[in-house]
């Protein structure tokens, strides 16, 4: 691929600090904080990637209590260009490599569908992968296999189509019902090729072929996915469907709608929230951790005293 690095002539990527999980336990909702490296993000684009804008942000999102960082360099929002697997890695390697330096404990994600990208992003030191082609079969079927050897935490996302064509494909009788199926179907295809089921996680993919109506109903249903066993990662953050609801069409300005969908998602059982806003959202899911998770006790100095 050009002059870019095979994984062969890749470093293996340096475990993390043994007191540090790999993945949520139960005990309160994990946040995801959005590092997007594209020019053309639909919130963001063109903001963060330069590698030292980056870095920056990265530092920002893990003081205010990110769990995660997702990185991606390939736009994902309705209508936007596929830009091929050496583009992808021209914009993420240098982003990649220096946040790693710069935070090196952090736990890092690579937001790809392409498992050329995701193995080399691997290679250099990212912990997860998070597909958003899942659907009801993997876009790229080297991905199973991948994962499969690489033994990491994957992030199975529903979505129907590529981002051109999705918007057309929203076509539901119980959107719930044929989310589920569908992400059971692929979650199929990693099992057979020999992915762990305890290294999966299930996105619904909101915003991703699903209208608005289709979005708010989803949510409410979230209780049903749960219950198929795999951890649910929310991703509403700034969300086409939040602006719909609140008639914003600023998606900076939606803050608030997607702090009250992150709360609805806690209380169906999310265990990872997907958010540009880490800050916030981390405050309101230790509120809603605490209103919604029977096993969880608020501490502090003053109910320690009560």
């Amino acid at each position: 691929m050009g002059g870019t690095c095979t994984p062969a002539m890749l470093p293996a990527a340096d475990p993390l600090p043994a007191d540090r999980p790999l993945l949520p336990d139960g005990s309160r909702t994990w946040v995801m904080g959005i590092l997007n490296l594209t020019p053309d993000s639909f919130s963001d684009g063109g903001r963060f990637d330069r590698p030292e804008a980056a870095v920056r942000q990265a530092g920002r999102m893990l003081a205010a209590g990110a769990d995660v960082l997702d990185l991606g360099a390939q736009s994902t929002r309705p209508g936007a260009n596929e830009i091929g697997a050496e583009a992808e890695l021209e914009r993420l390697l240098p982003v990649l490599r220096a946040v790693r330096r710069a935070h090196p404990t952090a736990l890092l994600s690579v937001d790809t569908f392409r498992a050329a990208v995701a193995e080399v992003a691997l290679a250099e030191g990212a912990h997860w992968l998070n597909d958003v082609r899942g659907g009801s079969a993997l876009r790229d079927p080297a991905m199973a296999a991948l994962v499969a050897t690489a033994g990491c935490p994957y992030v199975l996302m529903h979505n129907r189509g590529d981002s051109r064509a999705m918007d057309g494909l929203a076509l539901y009788g119980d959107v719930v019902a044929e989310v589920t199926a569908e992400l059971l179907a692929a979650t199929g295809q990693l099992l057979a090729t020999g992915v762990r089921p305890d290294r999966i996680l299930w996105d619904p993919g909101l915003g991703f072929a699903k209208t608005s109506e289709q979005n708010l109903e989803l949510l409410g249903g979230l209780d049903r996915l749960a219950a198929e066993g795999f951890p649910l990662l929310v991703g509403p953050s700034r969300k086409r469907f939040i602006g719909t609801v609140l008639d914003e069409p600023r998606p900076r300005a939606r803050l608030w709608g997607t702090a009250a969908v992150c709360a609805l998602a806690i209380s169906r059982g999310a265990a990872v929230l997907r958010v540009h806003d880490v800050g916030p959202i981390v405050q309101t899911a230790r509120m809603a951790d605490a209103l919604c998770r029977q096993d969880l006790r608020v501490r502090s100095p003053e109910a320690a005293s009560s």
